[in-house]
């Protein structure tokens, strides 16, 4: 049968959201795994990491069950929850390709704020260094993170941890904002997969049944 009619679309349809679960599962392992051996200590990071696998693996079942039993009200909330999604993904990889050093800088000076004494402490001892950075704006929280600052480089010269994010920051902004972009337009052929399967007729139906 040609691509494009009802078995292929069902085919494409159904492969597609099993790498969307593949993926699902990919993040809560990798969740599973961080807090296993210690590398994140923070339940809001890991909570947040295990929501969206937990989320993308749901949607990606309602997609799957839709595709199979051609269920017409579940591949219509499926391909709108894709939909937006979607906009949403595509906004924020685009964000991560056009951002420069300052807002990198101020991004990164709002996430450490947000981190709890802990996390802070696991970051500084993976990367070696003590506090964000050492500018003006921030020199009294910066002194009480080097105070609390366990890593092992404190007793002769330590780096502090803003530098060596920054220094990275930018190839992992491309990286992620590129993966992202990648990814939302998988999101959008799922779309386009669910509304065509959704308009057409199953052959094997009975042909004066209504769909």
């Amino acid at each position: 049968m040609v691509c494009g009619g009802f078995t292929c679309s069902k085919n494409a349809l159904c492969s597609l959201n099993v790498v969307y679960m593949l993926v699902g599962l990919l993040l809560i392992g990798v969740a599973a795994w961080g807090k296993g051996f210690g590398l994140v200590s923070s339940i809001h990071i890991i909570g947040g990491v295990i929501a969206v696998g937990v989320f993308l693996l749901l949607i990606a079942i309602v997609g799957l069950v839709g595709a199979i039993h051609h269920h017409q009200v579940m591949l219509f909330f499926y391909m709108v929850i894709l939909f937006i999604v979607f906009l949403f993904q595509f906004g924020v990889s685009c964000s991560c390709l056009a951002m420069n050093g300052g807002q990198q800088e101020a991004l990164l000076n709002s996430a450490w704020g947000m981190l709890e004494n802990k996390t802070k402490m696991d970051l500084e001892n993976q990367l070696n260094c003590c506090g964000l950075l050492d500018v003006p704006e921030s020199q009294a929280q910066f002194d009480l993170d080097v105070a609390h600052c366990t890593a092992l480089c404190k007793s002769e010269s330590c780096h502090t941890c803003g530098d060596l994010m920054l220094t990275h920051a930018t190839v992992a902004l491309k990286i992620l904002g590129g993966v992202g972009l990648f990814f939302s337009f998988t999101e959008i052929l799922g779309v386009w997969l669910a509304v065509r399967y959704r308009n057409q007729k199953d052959p094997r139906a009975n042909p004066s049944a209504f769909l």
